[in-house]
């Protein structure tokens, strides 16, 4: 006698395959699918709709209404209203649910002018209270703080830095923070501290009142912070994309925001609130920096698709690449921009290792393989260039690469401008093909013109990743080591300030009381530095800051 196969069989939809297969002469256990849903994870569900529209507003940097999300403790606890947040397994009993369900179209979480939670992200934070709010997280990290802020096993990473208009102070990247520093002294002033682990870039306003800063947590969320520099208080933090976020830049008048995302998108914002204001998305990679026009009514940027293109800001309308976009006129991707204060010129840095100064906009008709908006050349740099430069007066460029680990940085005068005479407009009006050899020598030279250099230095064990010149004189140079340096503009090192040596672990520890030999007590911050895993791993994080 034959037995009959016994099956299940997990569907999800389709009625008519239902009915075929209960033809069969099979025993067969039929699931439908929501029958048996997946539990909501917090990790992977909510988690994602918390990072993305409720942190930059309820976090240790910037806590409104009292109300801390970004650990699981201060979720559930809830805020100054003293009502309990979440309620495990009572949804309708917790106050978050209230907040963030609609009425009429506006709920009261996210606040006005953000548009409300989606019904589908509302479901998924129901359904986890209802299943109990369970914690499913992989790994409990650290929400640092100005009360727990990072300390560091060794110095960290200085991946950017800025210098305020007026010279007197200088911002400078770390794990989470952001050092405010006397540019005089070095003597810290505050200790910007944020949620992303990851800073790309920092920027003061044109009055030197705020800082804005571009990170996030790689492969998670992009973040842009902005903070009041006397107050040293967080005035606004939003989310944007699923990545780090980079080239953060000020507009002229200080009421908007551009930065690069990783979706290939430049986006402004409004620097008081965070609303959109511009979206972009011609670009094909990466978007590394950006700057605005002197007047603001530009904004241009640089990516990893060997582009520098050139949007109109009010109508967010793509105008002109202003590079070349020839094959082989670029050798690789952009990822370094700066402009000059007054004049519409620019100078950009990529992996050729050639900074080039621009035009912004183009006085000629553009022929098929020009490059019309190119003015000058400038020597070439070994290995990639990781910043550029330009002082607020316009006098000098900087520019630093990086090659193996070893780094060179270079000083020249801003001597020249982008004039063009009829001759050469006339030469640049033809298509490069119809170019006689001595035209084109013409422009060769004119391009290749020799540049007076200021200052040339190699830093044999550094990669430099940001260096800023100094409106009062000078060149500020951070990177891998961890160090500060200023040198002359002469090229002689005036200071080496290491800004993170008070946050050492080892440090720390030797300040603790107790009448044992300091031996003994280097040796338990040592392994206090090694046995917790919320202390910050400078080795971890520099391999994060691997250059486009």
């Amino acid at each position: 006698m034959l037995t009959r196969p016994n099956f299940t069989i997990r569907v999800s939809m389709g009625s008519s395959l239902i009915a075929i297969l209960l033809s069969l002469s099979v025993n067969i256990n039929v699931v439908l699918a929501s029958d048996s849903a997946e539990a909501v994870s917090y990790h992977r569900d909510v988690l994602p709709i918390f990072r993305s529209k409720c942190f930059g507003c309820h976090q240790p940097a910037k806590a409104l209404g009292d109300y801390r999300m970004t650990d699981l403790d201060g979720l559930l606890a809830g805020g100054e209203s003293e009502v309990a947040a979440i309620v495990p397994g009572k949804p309708d009993e917790s106050f978050l649910v209230e907040r963030i369900t609609p009425v009429d179209g506006v709920a009261e979480m996210p606040e006005p002018p953000e548009p409300p939670l989606s019904s589908s992200e509302i479901e998924t934070i129901r359904r986890w209270i209802s299943e109990g709010a369970n914690d499913d997280l992989p790994r409990k990290s650290t929400a640092f703080s100005p009360k727990q802020p990072p300390t560091y096993a060794a110095s960290p990473t200085v991946p950017a830095l800025d210098i305020s208009p007026d010279g007197s102070r200088i911002a400078i990247a770390g794990y989470h923070e952001v050092l405010i520093l006397e540019a005089e002294t070095g003597d810290v002033i505050h200790r910007l501290i944020g949620r992303s682990p990851r800073i790309a870039a920092v920027a003061f306003s044109s009055d030197g009142s705020r800082l804005a800063v571009s990170g996030g947590t790689s492969g998670e969320v992009g973040e842009v912070q902005v903070w009041d520099i006397k107050s040293g208080e967080l005035d606004l933090s939003r989310n944007y994309t699923y990545d780090t976020l980079r080239g953060i830049a000020w507009s002229p008048d200080g009421t908007k925001l551009a930065f690069g995302a990783a979706d290939n998108v430049v986006r402004a914002i409004d620097s008081s609130d965070g609303s959109q204001v511009l979206f972009q998305g011609a670009h094909e990679d990466w978007i590394l920096d950006t700057v605005f026009t002197p007047d603001g009514a530009h904004l241009v940027s640089v990516a990893r698709d060997m582009t520098c293109k050139l949007t109109e800001v009010d109508t967010e309308r793509f105008v002109d690449n202003i590079t070349s976009i020839t094959p082989g006129a670029l050798s690789g991707g952009l990822s370094s921009l700066d402009r000059h204060p007054t004049r519409n010129e620019i100078v950009v840095g990529g992996s050729d290792g050639v900074a080039k100064v621009y035009r912004v906009f183009r006085e000629t008709t553009r022929r098929i393989g020009d490059d019309a908006n190119l003015i000058r050349n400038l020597p070439k740099l070994e290995g990639r260039i990781t910043a550029v430069d330009v002082d607020n007066q316009g006098r000098w460029i900087a520019a630093a690469s990086t090659l193996d680990g070893e780094s060179e940085i270079q000083v020249w005068d801003y001597d020249f401008d982008g004039s063009l005479d009829d001759a050469t407009k006339k030469i640049l009006g033809k298509r490069v093909s119809d170019r006689s050899a001595d035209e084109k020598s013409t422009l060769e030279k004119r391009r290749n013109q020799e540049t007076k250099t200021l200052i040339k230095i190699g830093l044999p064990d550094v990669s430099v990743f940001d260096l800023r010149l100094d409106p009062n004189g000078g060149l500020w140079v951070a990177g891998n080591d961890g160090l500060l340096r200023k040198y002359s503009i002469e090229g002689e090192l005036e200071k080496s300030i290491k800004p993170f040596a008070d946050y050492m672990v080892s440090k720390l520890a030797l300040a603790e009381p107790g009448n044992s030999p300091p031996e003994e007590r280097e040796g338990r911050a040592q392994k206090a530095g090694e046995g917790r895993n919320d202390r910050f791993n400078p080795v971890e994080f520099a391999k994060q800051q691997i250059l486009a």
